[in-house]
């Protein structure tokens, strides 16, 4: 079989089934586990589907879930969490969207004191709970078990209660319009209450989410102060982002 022949059932099996392991693909294709990483690594850079730890995933209106999007670019999207910290002081009052490159943010909060921090997602409000005089409020709304989220209508009326000074959100997809976008009419409300929150608006944003497609769009995004992400813009991206006003921040630049 061809290298294309081969790819091309690759994304055939990934557009059928949502995902598939490198495991599963070295069963039914008879070639090496090393040559499928190498082929699913190939497309992932063409954009065809996307790579995660073990196997890829469909280009679909689904978001993976929690831990397989913890393995997608942790390294970019720690150094994103390293770089936003940075802005925080102790006795901040924050707004963490949740997500797994807001979750590397509160990494690198767990030394700061007396925090104020709104947030709807689970692991966020454990982490930073508890410990340095933090005072932590959880939203309400549905749980997303596989997120670690809450969102709905109640989320979204909690917040509009408060006003920090920082919101740090996350994106789950960007086009280059440029749209931030979402997979649900629930998260893309929540992260636009979010976007008119706080003193200060700061959008997380790895490169895995550049040229990303959903079917709702988040409001907001002209209104965003910076855009912290982990790798030197260039392209239809760099072209669209230099229509906003926010201040671009590459993690690690100096």
């Amino acid at each position: 079989m061809l290298a294309e022949e081969r790819r091309a059932k690759i994304l055939e099996l990934v557009n059928e089934r949502g995902s598939v392991s490198v495991s599963e693909l070295h069963r039914r294709l008879k070639v090496s586990q090393e040559t499928i990483r190498r082929d699913i690594t190939k497309m992932a850079q063409e954009g065809r589907l996307r790579k995660t730890h073990g196997g890829a995933l469909a280009h679909d209106h689904s978001e993976p879930v929690f831990d397989e999007r913890m393995s997608v670019n942790i390294e970019g999207k720690r150094a994103i969490g390293r770089a936003a910290a940075e802005m925080v002081t102790d006795d901040s009052t924050l707004l963490i969207d949740s997500g797994t490159t807001t979750l590397c943010l509160v990494e690198n909060l767990m030394e700061r004191r007396r925090l104020t921090v709104y947030t709807n997602d689970i692991h966020i409000a454990q982490r930073l709970s508890g410990r340095n005089d933090n005072s932590v409020y959880l939203t309400g709304g549905e749980v997303l078990a596989s997120e670690g989220a809450l969102v709905g209508r109640d989320a979204t009326a909690m917040l509009a209660n408060y006003y920090p000074d920082f919101a740090f959100v996350g994106a789950a997809a960007f086009t280059t319009q440029p749209f931030l976008m979402d997979y649900t009419r629930e998260a893309a409300e929540l992260r636009t209450q979010m976007l008119s929150q706080a003193r200060t608006k700061v959008l997380l944003i790895d490169h895995t989410k550049f040229g990303r497609t959903g079917p709702v769009k988040v409001g907001g995004l002209e209104d965003v102060d910076v855009i912290i992400t982990d790798v030197p813009l260039k392209g239809d991206i760099k072209t669209g982002l230099a229509k906003l006003s926010a201040e671009i921040l590459v993690a690690g630049e100096t």
